[in-house]
């Protein structure tokens, strides 16, 4: 049994529900035959993932799905050993990188050599290439953006690159400028209640339009996430009802405590300290957090916890909407 974000994921560009227009000219792109590196961008849950799969069936049919985790051991030139990840098919390799830490350089460069020195197994397809699909690519350290800026024009004959982050201004200009750049928009709140709804009728289920309007909304245009919520209600409830709770996971209910607890102190400082001292310094967390705060305080107020945030650049990447 699998969730319904993973089986009603749309497998073939012509299937897509939004962003059609974009579809066309993607399919397009595959079918004119000189097919490009991609940076392919956009916010979490927006379906840059689903599109990326869509072109890779699109190029190689549907083996592109016959997937297979695999783990390959790494060794540094300072004979350190790195265990990674990778999901791949007889066309191509999917790897986060970053997942390597400060090793991501040597993680890159011996990915790509790899890939790029294999013959397929599979001659049908008609593709004289490989593709190699890197995520979060933002997250890369700078010594690893210059190698793979390096490496892509050295394989360039066997080998394409598709790159996948939420923003490129994290992403040197010389690997923006010898990519095609694709910019996937958040859907609608419109779009995800059709989505939604049309999931649901699948299901057999009724869901009400206020109920779906809802969802929408708390996921703040994040799809995935509207899915896996209505899912979740599903669970808890059936039949819908279109007031019903809509429930929180365990992460989000502790960033809003925490925000919570750090506006009873009325300065800056005491906001920004409380943060970190409870641990909600990843990336991610400092955004909600930060989201949750500015909602709540007087402008002055939050303009000075913003402040404090910015000294500390690497930690805060808001997406204010």
């Amino acid at each position: 049994m699998s969730l319904w974000v993973d089986k009603y994921r749309p497998c073939s560009l012509g299937r897509l529900d939004y962003h059609k227009e974009q579809a066309a000219q993607l399919r397009n792109l595959v079918q004119c035959g000189d097919f490009p590196h991609l940076l392919v961008y956009g916010p979490s849950g927006a379906g840059k993932k689903t599109r990326i799969m869509c072109i890779l069936r699109e190029l190689y049919g549907a083996g592109v799905e016959k997937l297979r985790i695999e783990h390959q051991t790494i060794t540094t030139p300072s004979k350190k050993k790195i265990e990674i990840s990778t999901i791949a098919s007889n066309y191509h390799l999917e790897v986060n990188p970053s997942d390597a830490g400060n090793s991501d350089r040597v993680v890159i460069q011996e990915m790509l050599k790899t890939v790029a020195q294999s013959q397929q197994l599979e001659t049908s397809s008609q593709r004289d290439f490989k593709v190699v699909l890197l995520t979060e690519v933002d997250k890369l350290t700078k010594d690893a953006q210059h190698a793979l800026r390096r490496t892509m024009e050295k394989y360039m004959s066997t080998c394409r690159l598709i790159l996948c982050c939420n923003s490129t201004s994290k992403v040197i200009p010389p690997i923006r400028s010898r990519c095609l750049a694709v910019r996937v928009p958040a859907p609608s709140i419109e779009e995800i209640c059709h989505v939604l709804t049309t999931v649901c009728k699948k299901e057999g289920l009724n869901l009400p339009s206020q109920l779906a309007h809802r969802l929408a909304e708390k996921s703040r245009r994040n799809l995935r996430k509207a899915l896996l919520m209505c899912e979740a209600c599903r669970v808890q409830q059936y039949p819908f009802t279109a007031d019903q709770e809509i429930p929180e996971t365990d992460w989000e209910v502790y960033l809003r405590e925490t925000a919570n607890a750090i506006v009873s102190q009325q300065t800056p400082q005491r906001f920004y300290l409380e943060v970190l001292t409870r641990k909600s310094v990843t990336s991610r967390g400092l955004n909600e957090v930060t989201l949750h705060i500015t909602s709540k305080k007087d402008k002055q107020t939050s303009l000075g916890y913003l402040r404090k945030c910015c000294q500390n650049p690497d930690k805060i990447n808001l997406q204010l909407t």
